[in-house]
């Protein structure tokens, strides 16, 4: 019988894959399994265990829960490549005030122009939107360059707060694997201590 898979979340954007590689060279009889999350479940899914640990964008509600924030990504404006956006190296929010926003920013930041009655999309969606030549969205970096086409242009918008990503898991299943796996992140050899 094989031991069930360590599952551990992350939200889109996030890039497991080098903790998930020393997991599998440390700890081969350990089974991990990486779940894709969207934001808006990342919370739900720590907390009705469907994962065991999760590398979350922050806020989250951290009763319950402990949370190492791990890094800042920047936030970037995505329009078409021939957007006005494309000829600068930055971009300001006073320079977007009459662009159509395709979807809210967690910041509740709008435009001041009246916003078209936009159907609720993903992430991916809403990149799609931008390439096809209609308004911007604003987005953390790393979220951009996952769906960024070659007809998408992105920029640093500055005044806007840096999103964080961190590694959560509930207070109850804090056990050894777990603890193993925090070792993998902060960067501890298979031979020093846990805590």
């Amino acid at each position: 019988m094989s031991a069930q898979p360590f599952r551990v979340g992350f939200v889109t954007g996030a890039t497991p894959d080098k903790w998930a590689r020393v997991w599998r060279e440390r700890y081969p009889r350990r089974p991990l399994e990486l779940v894709p999350l969207a934001e808006s479940e990342q919370e739900s899914r720590l907390r009705d265990w469907s994962v065991d640990m999760a590398l979350v964008r922050l806020p989250v509600d951290r009763d319950g829960l402990h949370l190492i924030p791990l890094y800042d990504e920047v936030q970037v404006v995505v329009a078409g490549r021939e957007h006005f956006v494309a000829a600068g190296e930055e971009v300001e929010l006073a320079d977007l005030t009459d662009e159509q926003l395709v979807a809210p920013h967690r910041s509740g930041w709008e435009p001041q122009v009246e916003q078209l009655d936009w159907p609720a999309m993903s992430e991916k969606q809403a990149v799609e939107t931008v390439a096809a030549g209609t308004g911007v969205v604003l987005l953390p970096q790393s979220v951009a360059r996952l769906f960024a086409p070659k007809d998408v242009v992105s920029r640093p918008v500055p005044e806007l707060e840096p999103t964080r990503v961190g590694l959560a898991w509930l207070v109850e299943r804090d056990d050894d694997v777990t603890q193993d796996f925090v070792g993998v992140v902060r960067g501890r050899t298979a031979n020093s201590s846990r805590r």
